[in-house]
């Protein structure tokens, strides 16, 4: 079974989990196994929590949601009372609440969802609890304003549920709304550095094919700062050609895996596949792109992925 596949099924069994316990079912390094769960949240194969445990991210699969609950204890203090206040009124009105758990609200995202309603002209914040049903919800909001306003009913009133992004129109008795939540993106704890290889003889230098520009402007740079080319690796499917370089240092000749990714936006999925890519190979990364990297992405750089050699040309 491929290695992200047995990582799914391992999930299956005893999620919601933490990156360290899949690295020691899948007997992988952290940082292979962070960038492989990256890999598989990016295809959205798996869902990442909002709260952290130890200061790492829960991965589960869709279905699992339940279980976050067991977790809840580490949440802070406030976001703890905000999760046993929304968990027994199922839905909370926020302009009503102390600044302390509105504030809280916001913060517990894997259990508190944000409804905007649209009513008599009026635009107002509630707070759904994640398993609650929209149906529920929105009988629950009902009588909220009706309470609270002392409306007079005197003909069906429309009540209007916006998510973020996201706007539905729901009468009394309305069919439950579909509730997307967004996954978040992993955080490796750690990271290992990659010994270089040392090689006595410089290897023979391999020609590329320069046809499309992309590559032409590869092959200009590798030039350029005198790069051998030891094999290159063309990927059919995503017309990419990828290489195995060597670079001349103080040390002797280095050998790296090299990622050539011809796109204009640079996401935290393309390295962390390009790094399960090298170092499937046992090699250090350098990643070549001629489009440019997303905020996010770059922090990583910074952090996470700070061995990686990333160039934009």
């Amino acid at each position: 079974m491929e290695v992200n596949d047995r990582i799914v099924e391992i999930l299956k069994q005893g999620g919601p989990m933490l990156p360290a316990h899949v690295s020691k079912e899948i007997r992988e390094s952290l940082l292979i196994t962070s960038a492989r769960l990256s890999e598989l949240s990016s295809n959205k194969r798996v869902k990442i929590s909002n709260i952290k445990v130890g200061g790492s991210p829960l991965y589960y699969i869709q279905g699992q949601e339940s279980k976050l609950q067991n977790f809840s204890s580490n949440l802070a203090e406030r976001e703890r009372e905000a999760f046993n206040i929304l968990k027994e009124k199922k839905v909370l009105r926020d302009v009503v609440q102390e600044p302390a758990i509105r504030f809280a609200l916001r913060q517990i995202k894997d259990f508190s969802m944000p409804l905007e309603v649209n009513f008599e002209g009026r635009s107002e914040i509630f707070w759904k609890w994640y398993l609650t049903e929209a149906s529920e919800a929105q009988g629950i909001i009902g009588i909220i304003l009706s309470e609270k306003e002392k409306i007079t009913k005197k003909e069906p009133e429309t009540i209007v549920l916006q998510e973020p992004k996201q706007q539905v129109l729901v009468q009394k008795e309305a069919k439950p709304i579909e509730i997307q939540k967004h996954a978040k993106e992993p955080k490796p704890e750690t990271i290992e550095k990659q010994k270089p290889l040392k090689e006595k003889t410089e290897a023979p230098k391999q020609k590329i094919k320069a046809e499309d520009p992309f590559l032409r402007h590869i092959k200009n740079f590798f030039d350029k700062n005198k790069v051998a080319v030891i094999e290159s690796i063309e990927d059919k499917k995503n017309s990419e050609t990828d290489f195995i370089i060597e670079l001349q240092t103080a040390i002797g000749n280095v050998r790296y895996f090299c990622k050539s990714k011809d796109k204009k936006k640079i996401n935290e999925g393309d390295l962390s596949s390009a790094l399960v890519q090298a170092q499937s190979k046992n090699l250090p990364l350098v990643f070549l792109t001629n489009g440019k990297i997303v905020k996010k992405a770059e922090e990583k750089l910074k952090t996470d992925f700070k061995n990686v050699l990333y160039k934009e040309i």
